[in-house]
């Protein structure tokens, strides 16, 4: 497969665009500057066009800082609640391939990885929280460990009361609420 690619208009767009939110919300990324986050970008055009499709589903990507003890810089989707084109997905081809009727169209897992994002984790989804709420009224698939996935289930997580909540579902499972966030590390 070839690499995917934005035009230079498109390329542009993005940019501009991703400064914006960039700018309007500095507690997320304090100490970074978009200069150097748009030197990376221009460098990884393949990470370009993942941060669009992040965008085309309403994602509204942003660089993050979620682990204040290492280098990593992330851009993860900080729409307020989970992204509208990415809802009502088993979370897994196993899950998907499990229903009998009322199949969605596709799952977590091959979506992001389609993106070229990782799924968050739950220390991931709790760092994000410090500068969010993020997910009030929906829910988000998270990345779930080998073990409980083996025993059929898949984590998915929210924030309400003032805290994150993290539960289980069956992974064939899927709702109008509830999609995925994702991360690009660049």
């Amino acid at each position: 497969m070839g690499k995917k690619l934005l035009s230079a208009k498109q390329q542009k767009d993005l940019l501009v665009l991703l400064e914006n939110r960039y700018e309007k919300n500095m507690n997320r990324h304090k100490g970074l500057s978009w200069k150097e986050i748009q030197s990376r970008l221009t460098a990884n055009p393949d990470i370009l066009w993942t941060l669009n499709e992040m965008e085309k589903t309403e994602g509204e990507p942003d660089v993050v800082l979620l682990d204040s003890k290492s280098d990593d810089i992330f851009f993860v989707d900080c729409s307020a609640e989970s992204p509208k084109g990415r809802r009502s997905l088993c979370y897994d081809r196993e899950g998907l391939d499990s229903r009998k009727e009322f199949k969605p169209e596709n799952n977590v897992i091959d979506l992001a990885a389609a993106m070229g994002v990782d799924l968050l984790t739950e220390a991931q989804y709790r760092a994000l929280q410090k500068f969010g709420p993020f997910d009030t009224k929906t829910s988000s698939w998270i990345l779930t460990p080998a073990p409980m996935r083996k025993l059929g289930g898949a984590l998915f997580a929210d924030y309400r009361y003032g805290q994150v909540f993290v539960y289980h579902n069956g992974a064939q499972s899927y709702y109008a609420g509830r999609a995925f966030r994702g991360a690009v590390k660049i």
